[in-house]
């Protein structure tokens, strides 16, 4: 199975896979960081089920190779997992961001890459896991949310948390003022996770 080389490079940097669904403003937030040359990471391919996601657009604008792997075209969730596995593969990755993919991942996928892929979720986490996170926030009269980068785990956001960012929850909040203002904590935290495990990972790059 791909990923980290044998080899020992202080060097080099983590080679970042990104699976996307959407907009892909979290891949905007690491697309972004990795211009800044001390970043200890660099995004080697841009992976999308939908055809037609921005994020797509937003790879190809900053010259990053993209593929779409549609699960549509496959029979079953493991023969999709495995040509995500192949993909990964060929590009030599080292860490796998998932950035909005919407795509619940079995252990085919998982089981390769335990504690090299990670996850960002918009609630602080383990309180409101799956959907429609800040809508339950605010029904449930929380002070305060944000987001969290969590390890993936055959288990729904129960990975271990990696890092949290926190927002105040603000009298007459809506779902898409808090969305906003969790996001903004979103696209500081994904840079900041990718820190932290380039830190784990150094070691055996």
């Amino acid at each position: 199975m791909g990923g980290i080389s044998q080899q020992t490079n202080p060097n080099r940097k983590l080679r970042l896979a990104v699976l996307i669904s959407g907009r892909g403003s979290n891949l905007q937030s690491i697309i972004d960081a990795c211009r800044i040359d001390e970043f200890p990471a660099q995004i080697k391919v841009v992976i999308s089920n939908i055809g037609d996601a921005y994020g797509l657009v937003r790879a190809h604008e900053n010259n990053i190779t993209t593929r779409f792997v549609s699960h549509k075209n496959f029979a079953t969730k493991a023969e999709f997992e495995t040509k995500i596995l192949s993909i990964l593969e060929e590009f030599e990755i080292d860490l796998v961001c998932l950035a909005g993919f919407m795509r619940i991942l079995s252990p085919t996928l998982i089981t390769p890459w335990e504690g090299r892929i990670i996850n960002i979720h918009p609630s602080l986490l383990p309180k409101h896991k799956g959907l429609h996170t800040h809508e339950r926030a605010l029904e449930e009269g929380d002070s305060e949310s944000g987001c969290t980068i969590h390890y993936v785990t055959p288990g729904m956001d129960e990975g271990e948390i990696i890092l949290q960012k926190t927002v105040p929850i603000i009298a007459g909040d809506t779902p898409e003022t808090l969305a906003a203002r969790v996001l903004v904590q979103e696209h500081i935290a994904y840079p900041e996770a990718i820190r932290i495990m380039a830190s784990k990972l150094q070691h055996n790059l």
